[in-house]
């Protein structure tokens, strides 16, 4: 039986979604507790890999269960054996034939950072920390730039694999907040797929746009060059929110 699992990790400890020879994975995690929970291991495949130290909220993960356990109940199988930093949210039957990687409509990612004069420890594990506070207003202009069809090769880090660069932002949101000592500043990115490291670059970008750095947007999309953009923000403010296939009681 293919079952679908909504899954949700703190990426803090996480070498990243994907399997490797040395370090600790989600996947590897996930793996182990599904040979304690049924006996023998369940091969899973997620929406898509996640880099060391990001977070999810609802990654989504494919794998063939026994079956004689209800699709429902795999939740609660799994969580029995799975530790305190990643939890099934949701487990439901697989569409047949679908496949997680490729059947994505729209990904939803966050970045987060926040600023102060002093770092906040109950907010540093989930944003990071910016040496200026940014005007909200430069950020959003800027961010208008980015909706729309366009080459975001100047977006990815290298080590990429992708076939094309060429995406589709349907949103770029940015928001602020109040918090005990300081601002929280988010980010919201929906589009239908992203490059390595794209929503962190374009997130350096528009935080540095909002410190008075002159847009270099509309050169990167021109030339495509890494060196018209800023930083690359740290992990540890990027969380997947949401990958949308369409499947009502996979949604938060």
């Amino acid at each position: 039986m293919k079952a679908l699992l909504l899954v949700s990790y703190d990426g803090t400890s996480f070498s990243g979604w994907q399997r490797q020879p040395c370090g600790r994975t989600v996947q590897q995690v996930m793996e182990e507790a599904t040979v304690q929970a049924f006996k023998k291991r369940v091969s899973l495949t997620a929406s898509g890999r996640t880099d060391a130290g990001v977070h999810a909220l609802g990654q989504v993960v494919l794998g063939e269960f026994p079956d004689n356990v209800p699709a429902e109940k795999l939740r609660e199988c799994l969580n029995v054996y799975l530790p305190p930093d990643v939890k099934v949210l949701r487990s439901v039957p697989a569409p047949e034939g679908f496949d997680v990687t490729r059947q994505a409509k729209r990904k939803t990612y966050c970045y987060n950072a926040y600023y102060a004069e002093s770092e906040l420890p109950l907010i540093a594990r989930y944003a990071a920390r910016l040496k200026f506070q940014p005007d909200i207003q430069k950020m959003r202009e800027a961010a208008k730039l980015l909706v729309g069809e366009h080459d975001f090769a100047a977006f990815r880090a290298s080590g990429y694999t992708s076939k094309t660069s060429t995406r589709t932002l349907f949103e770029v949101n940015v928001e602020e907040r109040p918090v005990p000592f300081g601002t929280l500043y988010s980010i919201e990115v929906t589009g239908n797929g992203f490059l390595y490291n794209m929503v962190r670059i374009l997130a350096g970008e528009l935080f540095a746009v909002g410190c008075g750095k002159p847009e270099g947007i509309t050169r990167a999309f021109q030339t495509g060059e890494r060196s018209a953009l800023s930083q690359t923000m740290p992990a540890c403010g990027l969380v997947l929110l949401r990958a949308d296939y369409g499947i009502d009681a996979l949604l938060p």
